[in-house]
This record gives structure tokens, C-alpha cells and sequence, in this order.
């Protein structure tokens, strides 16, 4: 990849995003509904576009608020719907867009007391702890966020009453009626004015962040990181958590500094991506440049992305880890400091992820449940406390409460970041210290992601590859042990394909919003190893993808 001469810089005034035109084009452009990139398409985490792109404008939030309406109503869901936002600029107005409808359908809205903003993991833990006990009237919720994607964007998640994401089943659904309501100029949606909306007897505010504060010592022990008087930094990097830092710091007497407390929909705060983007990545280092450049300051540190649902980990040992790293430190720290999980409580990864945590998950003993990316495929585990931890690569996680029971089934990018304090505090020694021990017992992987150009018929050629299509035996000089199209832990279609030998691996999987197939991989025998696998992955891909396929 391409690195920008921008990267890890301040953000120049001709990168940022004009909110008011933004805005504008969110109110008055009106998509295309015969133009794929303009329709509603949901990927593993909900509908995201720009409204100067015509792919998130009013129209697409009106067309699925009234299809969530009618998902409800078709699915029984009679209680109240959680509704949460992000900093972004379009998430305001995405906001009222929606809340016109769900009044107007009779919607029972849950709003964040103050109008403050609310993130993932909060409306996920909301949602749980209504359902908790009941069999009828139960809850769901939404969420306005295009997680860490640039200032100019917007998105639209919908979460069941199980808490999480909702699964491909539910959201092509949904996906489907609201293109149906885009076609028709949104002909039977119903809607009224956002006055009658905000006084509508169904509208009603929640206190999000004390609900979540309150209940953090149910899943951290804040007693040892308040004890070992640890200095922490945490950057919000501008998001919906930026109030909840404070907060926690205050309950639990925490030595917690907020290193950047504003909130400014141009992101001007921020360092440049490495593609010359602004984006609120907490696992770029190019992003994450102004916090890692203040590591020595703290004894730990950590940022979430815009709406918390990712974390960012710096630690004064080894400066921002990867989250492969940290996801491996943090399932061997909790499955040996949490006695009251289940003895049978598994691990969840991604297809993408590590195979250090497959070694940790042995050395431990545990299940590992392999599973195809999007972190949806975790919630039912988690729910039922089956599932101890779920992470995936791209620095999103959940895990159990202290004593087994349900916390989020969405990925909370605050517990992790919090739990870096536990570890600390309780070990001695922060993570990047414990990933040095994990490597040095189980193997030191070496990880890298590249992205090529694809037709989207290349594309869908990607997603549906058979093991049959790939010819080579060899990979990096080493037998190709499995080659696998469907994820292990639920034989559920991973979207792509993965190579597996002894010491190394590669997926390729073909991107939801981009001419783009992605490939990851990991070698156990070094850099130069991870070049010949990743040299030869492309080539793999290339020539599958160009192979006829079974019946042409």
C-alpha cells in the first residue's frame, strides 16, 4: 500500500469536510435506486456511505427507519428501541430522519439523557439489560455511526433484541424493503415532523452513560486498577465516548487523563491515515501519531474510535500494539484471572486473526470457535456465556462480566482498553511486556494486509471460490495443509478463501464497499517468509479468479 506524504500529520485545512455543504447534500440529494452505489447496502457493520456520493442522504434513513418499523412489527418486537450517535456530521440530522419515522409508527424511542452521544456498547448493554428476565415486550436498538470512517460519512446500524449486530439473515431483510420504499420515492413511509417527534408520548430519554458507568465494576476490576494508582491517557479521538471517560475517571477514582476532549465534526484534531484520509482509527499508528507521541507520560494509554466500539492500545514498552497482539495478551489474561467463567467458555476470532491466539487458546485449554469476519457471528455465544471472549483483528472485542454473565454482544472498544489498566495493574507489567512472553513460549508471527484491484465480478467470483479452484499444493515452500472456504467454528461461508500450512496462512476476501480484494497474512518464519506468502497469495487469487468456474 501506498503510503501518504500526509501520514501521521495534522490534518491541513483543505482535508476537512464542509458540515454545512455535507448537510446540505444530506437534506437534498436524493439517491438513484437503479445505481447500485446509491441503494442501501448493508455490510458487516450496517449501511454507510457519504451524502456526496448520494449513498447516506435523508432518503436512505427514512427508507430504512420504516423497514426496521416493519421488521419489529413482523418479528413481534413490541418494546423499546435504543437510539444511539456518533459525532460524525450526518449523525444529528440521521438522527431526527429516523426518529420522524419511529414516532410516527409508534415506536417507543429511547434517546440518550441531555441529548448526548451514545456509544455502540451502550445501546448493546441498554438493550441487554432490558431484555434481562423477559420473555415479551423486548427491546432493540439503533445505531447512527460509520464507525471510524472519514468525517463525511454516515451510518445506520440496527441491533435485535439479542443485543449485537444483526446477522445477514435480518439486515438483507431490512435491506430489501428499504430499497423497495427508495424505488417507490418512499411511498408508505410514515413519518411526521420532528417537533411532533420529540413530543411525541413514545419519546423518551435514557441515561446511557450512568447505566454503563455504574456497571463497569461488574466487568473490571476497578478496585486493582484504582489501587495500583496507574496514570492513564485515553483520547476519544473525538467520539461518542467523550463524556463517559470523565465519568469513570470520577466513579472510580481513577487516575484517568483525557488527553483531547473536544468534539469537532471536521475531526481537525486528528493525524492523517496512511492513505491521506482522516480517519478515527485507534489501531493505525498514523492516526493514533499525537497519543503515542505522549506514551511516556502515562503507564498506560488508549483511544477508542468514534463510536467506541474499537480500542487502541499504548503501552511504554512497545508503543501502539497491534491488535493481534493485544487480542492475544487480553484472552490469556482473563481466561486466568476469571474463576467464575464457565469451564467450557470458548474463544472467538475471526478467520483473519491471529494463529497466535489459536496456540494461547491450546495452551489454555479452551475451544477455539473460528468464525467468518463481522462481529455478529459472536453475539449468540456471548448471550448465553458459552463464548468467554470474541475478537476480531480489526481491534474490536467483547467478553463476559466477572461472573459469567452476559456484558455487551456488540464490540465494546472500552472494556478492552480498560481491562490494558487491569492487566497492568494486577500483572506488574503492561501488555506490550506480556506479548513478548507470549511470543517468546509460543512464536513470534509476523502480519501484514495488502489490498488489489477487482472488477465487481471479480468480486463475486472471490466470495464464492471452492477450494477445487485453487491448484497450487505449495505455499511459501511449504504443503498447503487446508484450504478453507467455510469458517471451522460455524461452517458458516467465509467470503473469500483461507490457506493454511505449518508455519503461515493467507485469506483473501473481496471488500464490501470497494473494487478491492483484501488479503491477509502471517507467517511464524519471518519477514521473508511473509513476502513469499503474500507474493504468492496474489498469485493464487489470481489465477482462481481467472479460472473458469465448475459448469462454464
Amino acid at each position: 500500500m501506498k503510503i501518504s506524504s500526509l501520514a501521521g500529520k495534522p490534518a491541513p485545512a483543505e482535508l476537512l469536510v464542509d458540515v454545512a455543504k455535507l448537510v446540505t447534500a444530506y437534506f437534498c440529494d436524493t439517491p438513484d435506486p437503479e445505481n447500485p452505489l446509491q441503494r442501501v447496502a448493508f455490510g458487516t457493520s450496517g449501511h454507510r456511505g457519504s451524502a456526496f456520493a448520494r449513498s447516506f442522504n435523508e432518503a436512505h434513513v427514512l427508507a430504512i427507519s420504516q423497514a426496521i418499523c416493519l421488521y419489529r412489527k413482523r418479528q413481534g418486537i413490541d418494546g423499546p428501541l435504543f437510539l444511539g450517535i456518533d459525532t460524525h456530521a450526518l449523525s444529528e440530522p440521521a438522527c431526527a430522519s429516523a426518529l420522524e419515522v419511529l414516532a410516527a409508527n409508534g415506536v417507543e424511542v429511547m434517546l440518550a439523557a441531555r441529548g448526548d452521544y451514545t456509544p455502540t456498547p451502550a445501546v448493546s448493554h441498554a438493550i441487554l439489560a432490558w431484555n434481562r428476565g423477559r420473555t415479551s415486550g423486548l427491546a432493540d436498538g439503533i445505531v447512527i455511526t460509520p464507525s471510524h470512517n472519514p468525517p463525511d460519512d454516515g451510518g445506520f446500524k440496527y441491533n435485535p433484541p439479542n443485543g449485537g449486530p444483526a446477522d445477514t439473515e435480518v439486515t438483507g431483510w431490512i435491506e430489501k424493503q428499504a430499497n423497495a420504499f427508495l424505488a417507490s420515492g418512499l411511498a408508505g413511509v410514515q413519518r411526521m415532523t420532528l417537533d411532533q417527534a420529540r413530543r411525541a408520548a413514545t419519546t423518551h430519554q435514557h441515561d446511557f452513560l450512568n447505566a454503563y458507568v455504574g456497571d463497569l465494576g461488574n466487568v473490571l476490576d476497578m478496585e486493582a486498577i484504582r489501587g495500583a494508582q496507574l496514570r492513564m491517557g485515553v483520547d476519544p479521538l473525538g467520539g461518542a465516548g467523550v463524556h463517559y471517560w470523565s465519568a469513570i475517571a470520577e466513579q472510580y477514582k481513577l487516575d484517568l487523563t483525557v488527553v483531547n476532549p473536544h468534539v469537532d465534526a471536521t475531526f481537525r484534531f486528528m493525524t492523517v491515515d496512511w492513505d491521506g484520509q482522516i480517519r478515527m482509527d485507534p489501531s493505525s499508528s498514523y492516526a493514533m501519531h499525537s497519543l503515542i507521541a505522549i506514551k511516556d507520560r502515562f503507564d498506560i494509554a488508549f483511544a477508542c474510535d468514534t463510536d467506541h466500539d474499537r480500542h487502541g492500545i499504548v503501552t511504554r514498552s512497545a508503543g501502539l500494539l497491534p491488535p493481534n497482539h493485544y487480542l492475544a495478551v487480553a484472552i490469556d489474561y482473563l481466561f486466568r484471572h476469571r474463576p467464575a467463567w464457565r469451564a467450557d467458555a470458548a474463544i472467538g476470532k475471526t478467520v483473519v486473526s491471529s494463529q497466535l491466539i489459536d496456540r494461547v487458546a491450546a495452551r489454555l485449554g479452551r475451544r477455539l470457535i473460528e468464525v467468518p469476519v463481522g462481529f455478529k457471528w459472536f453475539a449468540a455465544g456471548l448471550l448465553d456465556g458459552s463464548l468467554g471472549f470474541g475478537g476480531e483483528e480489526s481491534a474490536g472485542a467483547s467478553f463476559l462480566s466477572r461472573d459469567g454473565s452476559v456484558w455487551t454482544t456488540d464490540k465494546d472498544g472500552m472494556v478492552p482498553a480498560l481491562l490494558s489498566a487491569e492487566i497492568t495493574a494486577r500483572t506488574g507489567r503492561d501488555p506490550g511486556a506480556l506479548y513478548r512472553d507470549l511470543t517468546q513460549a509460543l512464536g513470534t508471527p509476523v502480519a501484514a494486509r495488502v489490498e488489489a484491484a477487482a472488477t465487481p465480478q471479480q468480486k463475486a467470483r472471490l466470495a464464492k471460490l471452492t477450494p477445487q479452484q485453487v491448484t497450487s499444493t505449495t505455499l511459501a515452500g511449504e504443503k498447503i495443509d487446508t484450504i478453507l472456504t467455510r469458517a471451522p467454528g460455524n461452517d458458516a461461508a467465509i467470503g473469500g478463501l483461507k490457506v493454511i500450512t505449518a508455519h503461515g496462512w493467507f485469506a483473501a476476501r473481496p471488500s464490501g464497499t470497494e473494487d478491492i480484494y483484501k488479503i491477509y497474512a502471517e507467517s511464524f518464519d519471518g519477514e521473508s517468509h511473509l513476502r513469499t506468502i503474500l507474493a504468492e497469495a496474489q498469485q493464487i487469487v489470481d489465477a482462481a479468479l481467472g479460472a473458469e468456474e465448475p459448469g462454464d
